[in-house]
């Protein structure tokens, strides 16, 4: 993912650049000294991390960040593995049986669900086929991009869009859209702006703590997904969503009044969600005192962590709300 967001920010005319840790990011020189303002998504996704191989070559696994194996399937998959790609597919085993020791039986009748410990991994590979490929513990697997999406569907002029794992990728797309429209509109804004694609968001917030401890900011702002869990009041139209609380902070009150009046003047209303169960990287950087002024606004999506679903012009619709934000500082 670094190497391509790399590359797409060159064909935009950035230089942007790397730390040891994975980070990418693009800095906008400021009018002023002092402080600036970070704008981040993070780069990493959910996926599978191998924990053992068998005899037969097939492999057990274990999510990597906040995976369920109900969300995916059964189906095709892609090991990351040291020596390149290894294609395999995701079993829950068969299902003809009564036998009530079965998994599958227990399924169902009802009586339990499927857990990861019930999920393997078939490669058609002998164990040392696998380590040859560079297959081992702690390589990680996801989807295969043909099963990805993304799907259009719905009303012509309003459509919706499902994919894979949305988060972040929706994120990284609306950094990438302001930056172009940054430099076409030659705009400097009055403190400088760091445009960040960040690593380990899913696995402890641990790229963006890294990175506000080597670059000082007053404002961090995450650009993440927004899940629409019951009870909240949002919607999956076209209208960009902050979080006011997640499951760990109070984001800031006043920079989010920031983000609405920016929504305002960009004529693209803003939604709010409070969350008992979520964070995002800016959580981590507030958690961790990177940053005095963090809040997290982001596209709201249907189906958390699995195939997601949100409505196409609410990409754009976050891109001129941040732009507007930009613009006024």
């Amino acid at each position: 993912m670094a190497a391509f967001l790399a590359g797409e920010l060159r064909a935009l005319g950035a230089r942007p650049r790397q730390d040891a840790q994975g980070n990418l990011w693009v800095e906008i020189a400021g009018r002023d000294p002092g402080p600036g303002v970070a704008i981040a998504s993070h780069t990493d996704e959910i996926g599978m991390v191998v924990t053992a191989v068998e005899a037969d070559g097939a492999l057990r696994v274990q999510r990597s960040g906040g995976l369920h194996p109900f969300k995916l399937g059964e189906g095709p998959v892609v090991l990351v593995a040291d020596g390149g790609d290894v294609p395999a597919h995701l079993s829950f085993g068969s299902t003809h049986t009564n036998d009530p020791e079965d998994p599958m039986t227990g399924f169902a009748l009802g009586r339990q669900g499927i857990t990861w410990a019930h999920t393997r991994l078939i490669t058609g590979r002998s164990p040392r086929e696998l380590a040859d490929l560079g297959v081992r513990v702690g390589t990680c697997a996801v989807p295969s991009a043909g099963v990805r999406g993304p799907n259009v569907f719905g009303p012509e002029e309003d459509p919706l869009v499902s994919a894979w794992i949305f988060d972040n990728r929706g994120g990284s797309l609306t950094l990438l859209k302001l930056y172009e429209r940054l430099r076409q509109a030659g705009l400097a804004p009055r403190r400088t702006l760091h445009l960040c694609f960040l690593v380990q968001e899913e696995t402890g917030l641990l790229g963006a703590r890294g990175w506000v401890r080597r670059n000082e900011v007053e404002t961090f702002i995450a650009v993440d997904s927004t899940p629409m869990p019951r009870g909240t009041s949002l919607e999956l139209d076209g209208r960009p969503a902050t979080w006011s609380r997640d499951s760990r902070v109070h984001f800031h009150q006043g920079l989010i009044a920031e983000l609405d009046e920016a929504a305002l003047r960009a004529a693209t209303g803003l939604q709010y969600a409070v969350y008992s169960a979520a964070a995002s990287d800016a959580t981590g950087v507030l958690e961790a005192g990177g940053a005095p002024r963090c809040a997290t606004i982001g596209y709201p999506r249907e189906n958390s962590h699995g195939y997601e679903v949100v409505r196409w012009t609410v990409f754009g619709n976050l891109e001129r709300t941040l732009f507007e934000y930009v613009a006024a500082l």
